[in-house]
C-alpha cells in the first residue's frame, strides 16, 4: 500500500480531516509525523536559513521525520484561499523550500490551492494528485466529495461543541494528543487565545499555553469555536477588506471575542512575523478601546517556558483584580 506522509504542521490543524479522507478513499495509508519535540525542532533549525520564521523550520523537522516511513510527502502550495487574499510567501514556496533544503525527502505532492485562478484550476491540481492513486474518474470524483464532507463536518464539529482542533481531531479518530488538565479548578475567567492554528495547537512552541490556562482556572477559547461565517465578518468591522489568508483568525477572532466581553485576550505570535506584527496592533489598539486586557507573546525556538508561565501568571492576576472592582 502506498504511502503518504503528512507534517504535523503548519495547515495541518486545518486541513488533515479532509487530506486524510481523501488519500485513504484512494487508498492510500496517511502517515502523521510525531508531536513536535526538540529533535523536530532541531531538524528544521539545522536546515533552515537565518531568517526563516519558527513555523517553518518546525514543519522542515517534521517532513525529515518522515524521511524512511513513507513513499510521498504531502506538502500543498496553498497561495490563495479567496478574492485578492493571499497567504504568506513563505507557505506559498513551502513545497520548492523542501526541495531545496531536504534533497533526500521522498517524492513531493505539491498542489496549488489558488482560488484567486478560479475552480477549474483548482480541480484541474487535484485531479493531478489523485493520478498518483487511481485513474477511476468515479473514485477520484467521490475522493473529493468525502474529504470536503470531513472537513466541512471537522469545522462544524469544533465551532458547534466549541471545542479545539485537537481536541476534535482526538474525538474523531482516537488520537490522544491533547492532556487534560491534572486538576479541575472552577473556571473563573474566560480567555480567549488568537493566533495561528499551528502555532496555537503545537504545545512545543507555546509551552502547553492552553493546558496552562485552564489548570490556572481559565475557560479557553480559540477561533475554531467561532460560528461559521462570523470570523470573516468581524474581521471586516476592523479592518474592511481582508488581503491575508489568516486574517479571520487573528483579527477576526479577536474583534469577535472582544465584541464578546471576554475577560481578557492572549495573542500568540512568532518573533519576526511581519504580517503578524501589523494584525496584532489593530486587535491591541481595539482592546485597548474596550478597556479589556490583552497580553502579546512573541513566540522563538529561545522562548522561556518559565518566563511564559510568570508572564501568564501575572496576567490572570490582573485579570481576576480587575473582575472584583
Amino acid at each position: 500500500m502506498i504511502k503518504v506522509g503528512i507534517p504535523r504542521a503548519l495547515s495541518y490543524y486545518q486541513y488533515y480531516p479532509g487530506w486524510k479522507t481523501f488519500f485513504e478513499k484512494l487508498g492510500a495509508e496517511v502517515v502523521i509525523s510525531s508531536l513536535t519535540n526538540k529533535a523536530i525542532l532541531n531538524f528544521g533549525v539545522s536546515r533552515a536559513v537565518a531568517d526563516t520564521c519558527l513555523p517553518v523550520k518546525i514543519f522542515l523537522g517534521h517532513v525529515i521525520s518522515l524521511i524512511g516511513k513513507c513513499d510521498y510527502v504531502f506538502v500543498p502550495a496553498i497561495t490563495s484561499l479567496g478574492e485578492k487574499t493571499y497567504n504568506c510567501s513563505k507557505i506559498i514556496g513551502l513545497p520548492n523550500m523542501v526541495r531545496a533544503l531536504i534533497p533526500e525527502c521522498p517524492t513531493i505532492l505539491d498542489p496549488e490551492i489558488n482560488l484567486e485562478k478560479g475552480r477549474y484550476y483548482l480541480y484541474r491540481n487535484i485531479y493531478k494528485l489523485g493520478r498518483y492513486f487511481s485513474s477511476n474518474p468515479v473514485k477520484f470524483k467521490k475522493a473529493v466529495e468525502e474529504a470536503w464532507e470531513g472537513n466541512l463536518a471537522y469545522r462544524r464539529k469544533m465551532s458547534h461543541e466549541k471545542i479545539t482542533a485537537i481536541q476534535a481531531i482526538d474525538r474523531i479518530y482516537g488520537e490522544d494528543c491533547a492532556p487534560a488538565p491534572s486538576l479541575d479548578p472552577p473556571e473563573e475567567l474566560t480567555v480567549a487565545v488568537v493566533g495561528h492554528p499551528y502555532v496555537v495547537y503545537d504545545d512545543y512552541i507555546n509551552h502547553r499555553l492552553i493546558f496552562r490556562l485552564q489548570s490556572m482556572g481559565a475557560k479557553v477559547l480559540v477561533p475554531e469555536m467561532v460560528p461559521e461565517g462570523e470570523l470573516a465578518i468581524a474581521a471586516r468591522k476592523l479592518v474592511g477588506e481582508t488581503h491575508w489568508s489568516f486574517e479571520d483568525e487573528i483579527i477576526g477572532a479577536g474583534e469577535y471575542y472582544l465584541e464578546e466581553k471576554v475577560d481578557g485576550i492572549i495573542n500568540l505570535a512568532v518573533f519576526g512575523c511581519g504580517p503578524d506584527s501589523m494584525m496584532v496592533s489593530f486587535v491591541q489598539h481595539r482592546a485597548k478601546e474596550l478597556k479589556i486586557p490583552f497580553l502579546p507573546l512573541s513566540l522563538d525556538e529561545h522562548s522561556s517556558e518559565g518566563a511564559l508561565l510568570t508572564r501568564l501568571e501575572a496576567f490572570l492576576d490582573m485579570v481576576k483584580r480587575r473582575k472584583k472592582i
